[in-house]
């Protein structure tokens, strides 16, 4: 599965581990706010790297947990999704907006196979992208560090580094440059 092959989704082993992650996401999502201690504690178990460091709105949902790779300084706004049967991996400083979800998990395109077998690309989202509210990022797919992607944006293919991109398919807009981030800085962003 990690590998990318065909693999039988109703597994024995991996039933039990899309239960486990279950089970910690339902924990995690009905934890009262304030209850920071549980709320680390459940985040370190879940994740395979970045749990003691990421930020992270309930609710939150997710296939495995323990193909999900942080930076540190991560931050999950509300409602994302994360369908990790192959790695994901975000860099420092990534921000998602509420409703981002990330997708590993693809099908055959053949129906007879599609009935019984699944597989996966991994994603991989560089340092310092922003991903805005309601993002859906394709199987296979990486974004470059310190690129932005607009709201409702459906992103089908590789980004590179720096650039604002939007659209479904999101398409580049244009280049960030130094002005960009000056501007932001002047206006206390």
């Amino acid at each position: 599965m990690i590998a990318g092959q065909l693999y039988d989704p109703n597994d024995t082993q991996l039933s039990q581990l899309r239960l486990i992650a279950r089970r910690r996401c339902r924990e995690l999502n009905q934890l009262e706010p304030g209850k920071d201690t549980e709320q680390r504690r459940l985040l370190i178990e879940l994740f395979g790297a970045g749990g003691e460091s990421v930020g992270l709105e309930p609710p939150f949902h997710c296939d495995y947990g323990k193909n999900i790779f942080f930076g540190r300084g991560v931050y999950l706004n509300f409602d994302c999704v994360i369908l990790d049967v192959c790695p994901v991996r975000l860099g420092d400083n990534v921000l998602l907006g509420p409703g981002v979800h990330l997708y590993t998990a693809t099908h055959p395109l053949d129906a007879l196979q599609r009935r019984s077998k699944e597989s996966g690309k991994p994603v991989t989202i560089g340092s310092d992208v922003w991903l805005g509210g309601r993002v859906v990022v394709c199987p296979g797919v990486t974004i470059g560090p310190g690129t932005v992607i607009g709201a409702g944006s459906v992103v089908t293919r590789d980004l590179p580094a720096g650039v604002l991109a939007a659209g479904n398919p999101a398409r580049i807009i244009r280049a960030l440059n130094p002005a960009d981030r000056r501007s932001e800085e002047a206006d206390g962003a």
